[in-house]
């Protein structure tokens, strides 16, 4: 099942409009696998002037041949000549394309990786285009190549694309119309295992139930996903043995660089580098508690960004022996039974990331975190959502619950604003204001739905 092409808007606008534009330009797209890099790319094409050419692991003789052949498709005869290089076919292209026309290479890595001198050809023709008024784009999953080629100020192409557009996950609020899912719990659910990533869904849709897709994909030695993080992994770092033990660690509990540093046996100065890669890549995030900074290490945690690879960590990962041993049935009942906590993780960290996105109160917020530490009375305490209002003159402090019974909320409320009254700086405000954030439908002024929050993440 191919979904409809979702909440990709402004990527299209930008790619079409440079690829209509008189004066020739060079575009470059990335970001990780299985996003729609590719179906995106495909379709700002002019589909009677472009050339679309997949990159693969073969060598760089054969790779040109397959390339002559496709633009034989709009050059006729092209791929009657042997070409030595790639500056002589990028030349005689370049020569011959009509205006407007598009020279697309995808997945750009692999032919970096066996023409390592090709990123200083493009320069050369990317220079150019603008007189000739043709266009060229690149597009890859290795972000870390990707964006050393584009991004690095001493790489060739630094300073030569008119667009650079980092293709990211969708947000959760597309999942009910992916998956046709009437109901907002089960949204939710379907979120908390698959992410944004729109081939995730595309696979998720042929099943009848996400408990079902579960099982086959992910569980299942020989299901397509059982294997993914480490794809992912292996797209962007050379060993990613270290990477996934991390990755591991941190979706089962140990969020500290020192809890990490001592289950893997090693200095914990040794992992800074790891952790940011992580970071850079976009599956894991540092944390730290609301109105600190990042400077304060020794309260900094570490979390898995993705609710995939959290899902992963937290479920595959542990059970890969009886997985393989054929207990996929089992493991996937006892997943089910145990979910709760899991989608729960992942409920609280949509709050978080609407909050700037609602107007609550009256009025709009600021980024949203977590607080945890002592309180002014000197007891540990920890909130789920805190925020300041635009203006800084509100503190918003809020609890997350799954479900929630209104005869019990004004008495919740009550104990959350008491909560919100011991935050150390709490001081600076004039008003705070209690939130109650549950899946239940019911809403009144100060409690936020789960529809509320799917509907600003789009």
């Amino acid at each position: 099942m191919r979904l409809n092409f979702m909440n990709r808007s402004d990527e299209l606008r930008r790619l079409k409009k440079a690829f209509s534009g008189k004066e020739g330009s060079f575009c470059c797209l990335y970001g990780r696998r299985r996003c729609g890099k590719s179906r995106l790319l495909q379709e700002c094409l002019p589909e009677e002037k472009s050339v679309y050419y997949v990159a693969d692991e073969s060598e760089a003789a054969l790779q040109r041949n397959l390339l002559a052949r496709q633009i034989t498709g709009q050059l006729r005869n092209f791929d009657q000549v042997a070409y030595p290089d790639w500056n002589s076919l990028l030349e005689r292209w370049f020569n011959e394309a009509q205006k407007g026309s598009v020279l697309a290479l995808d997945e750009f890595p692999y032919l970096a990786a066996v023409s390592p001198e090709l990123p200083s050809v493009l320069q050369k023709f990317a220079d150019r285009l603008p007189l000739k008024g043709a266009h060229m784009a690149i597009c890859g999953s290795s972000q870390r190549m990707m964006q050393g080629l584009v991004l690095d100020s001493n790489a060739p192409l630094y300073g030569r694309a008119k667009e650079i557009i980092h293709v990211k996950p969708l947000g959760a609020g597309w999942i009910s119309e992916a998956l046709k899912l009437s109901v907002a719990s089960e949204a939710l659910a379907a979120f908390a295992v698959w992410g944004g990533v729109p081939r995730y869904w595309e696979l998720a849709a042929e099943y009848a139930s996400t408990w079902d897709a579960v099982k086959e994909l992910v569980l299942e030695p020989s299901g397509v996903l059982h294997d993914e993080p480490w794809r992912l992994l292996l797209d962007d770092l050379r060993d990613a043995v270290q990477p996934a033990s991390i990755l591991s660690l941190i979706g089962q509990g140990c969020h500290r660089i020192s809890e990490i540093a001592g289950r893997l046996g090693k200095p914990a100065t040794s992992l800074s580098r790891p952790l940011q890669r992580l970071i850079d890549l976009g599956f894991i995030r540092r944390e730290y508690p609301f109105g600190l900074n990042e400077k304060n290490t020794k309260r900094t945690v570490y979390r898995i960004s993705d609710p995939f690879f959290l899902f992963w960590s937290q479920y595959v990962q542990p059970n890969r022996s009886r997985l393989d041993s054929g207990e996929a049935v089992r493991v996937q009942q006892e997943i089910r039974r145990e979910s709760g906590r899991h989608i729960g993780q992942i409920w609280e960290e949509l709050v978080r990331l609407a909050v700037p996105r609602l107007e609550i109160g009256g009025r709009s917020w600021s980024t949203a975190g977590r607080w945890w530490g002592t309180g002014l009375d000197g007891a540990d305490m920890e909130c789920d959502v805190v925020a300041e209002s635009v203006d800084q003159k509100v503190l918003l402090v809020g609890e997350v619950k799954m479900d929630i019974d209104l005869r019990k909320a004004e008495r919740l409320m009550a104990e959350l604003e008491s909560k919100a009254r011991r935050l150390p700086h709490v001081g600076r405000y004039e008003k705070i204001l209690p939130v109650i954030f549950s899946c239940s439908k019911t809403q009144t002024q100060r409690h936020v739905s789960l529809t509320d929050v799917l509907s600003v993440l789009k």
